[in-house]
C-alpha cells in the first residue's frame, strides 16, 4: 500500500497526460470538419461549468459568500486570457498545424510564464547559483526550441504518400505557429493572474467553475457578433457531441481535479515536469491512426524545447528545496528559542525563592 501511494501521483499525472493528448487528437478532427472554433468553445465550457459546480457547491460552500466585485472582475479577466482567448488561438493553430505540432507549444507555457513574471519583478533569478544559470539557460534554449519549431519545417520522416512529401514551410503553418504563441502567451499570463487570484479566493472548484461560466459567455457573445447563422450551433454527427462531452468533463473537468490534487501533493515542478508526455502520446496515436505527417524541424524543435523545460524546471526544484530549507531552520530556531525561554522562566522562580531563603 505505501509503495502504490508513492507512484499514485506518477499514474494519475500519465493517466491525465494520455486524457489532455486524446482530447486534442479529437479535437483537431472535429475543427478538421468545419467545426465553429468559438462554438466548440462554447459548448466546451459550459459542460465543463456544470460538472463542476457542483462539486464546488458541497467542497467551497463558503466561498460564493466571500466573492466581490474585485474577484469577479479578476475571475472575468482571467476567463478571457486562460479560457476564450487562449483556447480559440490554441484552435486555430491546431488547425492550421497539427494535434502534436500544438502539443509542443504546451511545454512552453512554464517558461513563458517564467519569463513573464522575470520582466514583471515576480520572480527572483541569482545569476551566480546554480538555480539561476539553470533557470536562464532552460530559457534561453526553451526560444531556440520555438524558432525551429516555427522557422524550420524539415524533411518529413513518415511517407504516408507522394502528395505528403513536402519540406518547405507554408504561410498556413506560420500562421499556425504564430496562433499557438499568442495562445502560450495568453496561458501564461492567466498562471501569473492565478498566483494573484488565488491568495484572494483560495476555492479552486469555485473559481474555476466561475470561469468556464465567464469563457461560455464570451465565446457565445463573440461568435454571435461574428456569424449569426443559426446552423453553426447544430452538431451534426454523434461523434460531435461525444467529443464536447469528453473535453468537457474529463480534459477540463476530471482532469483538473487530478492536477489539483498532484500539484497539493507533490508541487507545481512534479506536475509541469509530466506536460512533455502530452505531445508523445499525441504523436503516437495521430501519426498511425490519422496519418498526420511527422516533420523533422517538429521533432528538433520539440526536443529543444523539453530539454529547456527540464533545465527550468531543475532550476526552479534546486530553489523551492532551499527556500524550504530555510523555512525549516527558522522553525527550528523560533522552537529553540521557545524552549530557553520556557527554561529561563522555570529557573528564575526557583532563583528567587533560594535568595528569600
Amino acid at each position: 500500500m505505501k509503495t502504490f501511494a508513492g507512484w499514485y501521483p506518477h499514474i494519475l499525472m500519465v493517466a491525465i497526460d494520455m486524457a489532455f493528448a486524446v482530447s486534442n487528437v479529437l479535437v483537431k478532427e472535429i475543427i478538421g470538419e468545419g467545426f465553429d472554433h468559438l462554438v466548440f468553445i462554447t459548448y466546451r465550457q459550459v459542460v465543463a461549468m456544470l460538472f463542476l459546480a457542483p462539486i464546488a457547491f458541497f467542497l467551497e460552500r463558503k466561498a460564493y459568500s466571500k466573492l466581490t466585485f474585485n474577484i469577479m472582475c479578476h475571475l472575468f479577466l482571467s476567463a478571457l486570457l486562460g479560457a476564450t482567448a487562449s483556447q480559440y488561438l490554441f484552435l486555430l493553430g491546431m488547425e492550421n498545424t497539427s494535434a502534436t505540432f500544438a502539443c509542443a507549444f504546451l511545454n512552453m507555457v512554464p517558461v513563458f510564464t517564467f519569463i513573464m513574471a522575470f520582466l514583471l519583478g515576480q520572480e527572483v533569478v541569482k545569476v551566480r547559483e546554480k538555480s539561476g544559470i539553470a533557470k536562464l539557460t532552460g530559457a534561453m534554449v526553451c526560444i531556440v526550441g520555438v524558432i525551429l519549431l516555427t522557422c524550420f519545417k524539415g524533411t518529413p520522416l513518415i511517407h504516408f504518400s507522394k502528395e505528403q512529401q513536402v519540406d518547405f514551410i507554408s504561410k498556413k503553418w506560420v500562421f499556425g505557429s504564430m496562433a499557438l504563441i499568442a495562445g502560450t502567451l495568453c496561458w501564461s499570463s492567466w498562471f501569473l493572474l492565478q498566483t494573484k487570484l488565488g491568495k484572494s479566493y483560495p476555492f479552486p472548484y469555485s473559481s474555476t467553475s466561475i470561469m468556464s461560466l465567464f469563457s461560455a459567455l464570451q465565446s457565445a457573445i463573440f461568435c454571435l457578433s461574428i456569424d449569426r447563422d443559426v446552423s453553426v450551433w447544430l452538431m451534426k454527427k454523434n461523434s460531435d457531441i461525444f467529443i464536447v462531452l469528453f473535453t468537457g468533463i474529463v480534459a477540463s473537468g476530471l482532469c483538473f481535479v487530478g492536477m489539483a490534487c498532484c500539484v497539493k501533493k507533490r508541487g507545481p515542478v512534479f506536475t509541469a515536469a509530466f506536460s512533455p508526455l502530452v505531445q508523445i502520446m499525441a504523436a503516437a496515436y495521430e501519426v498511425p491512426v490519422f496519418k498526420e505527417q511527422l516533420h523533422l524541424g517538429s521533432v528538433l524543435g520539440s526536443g529543444t524545447v523539453i530539454v529547456g523545460l527540464y533545465l527550468l524546471l531543475w532550476g526552479k526544484d534546486m530553489d523551492m528545496k532551499k527556500n524550504q530549507e530555510m523555512v525549516n531552520t527558522s522553525q527550528a530556531i523560533k522552537e529553540e528559542d521557545k524552549e530557553s525561554q520556557v527554561i529561563k522562566i522555570c529557573i528564575e522562580p526557583q532563583n528567587s525563592q533560594r535568595q528569600q531563603t
